[in-house]
């Protein structure tokens, strides 16, 4: 059972409505940052190396923007995970990050369905090179990252 079923504290059932809560989008556009940053920083390897490339030319050549677009990204990521935190509340039980890791390559498409989206649209050169250069392998870092993820939605869906 998660934390807040075993407290019976109320859940959100629809993800979007944890951003109306006063300075909790911000809150959880921090605590994705740090995510991101301890799961990139965890990465190695050689398609590790090309990550980590694309992360530092994300955060350190178009200074503001990267925590910029996380703030945007947060209620777009919130309204593609509904439907699994949907389906999650109707079975009952366990983590939730524990259900994502077993729809995982489901998940992972359904979240890069939102970077690949705003990468199609973006005029900054320098951010769409960086995805491209890193997208085909990008699924397997999500689904990595889900139980991690589960955990940050259910911090703030409880």
């Amino acid at each position: 059972m998660t934390q807040a079923k075993e407290r019976n504290y109320p859940m959100y059932s629809i993800l979007a409505d944890i951003l109306l809560a006063n300075g909790t989008r911000q809150q959880i556009t921090g605590d994705c940052v740090a995510l991101v940053e301890q799961e990139v920083s965890a990465k190695s390897g050689v398609s590790a190396a090309a990550l980590k490339v694309a992360y530092k030319a994300v955060t350190t050549l178009a200074p503001g923007f990267y925590q910029s677009a996380v703030d945007r990204l947060v209620p777009k990521m919130l309204d593609r995970l509904q439907p699994f935190w949907a389906d999650y509340n109707a079975g009952g039980g366990g983590q939730f990050g524990d259900y994502l890791v077993r729809r995982g390559e489901e998940v992972s498409e359904a979240l890069l369905g939102v970077t690949d989206d705003i990468a199609q649209r973006s005029k900054r050169e320098v951010f769409v090179k960086a995805y491209s250069a890193v997208r085909d392998g990008a699924g397997k870092h999500i689904e990595a990252a889900l139980p991690a993820v589960g955990a940050l939605v259910e911090k703030y869906a409880a």
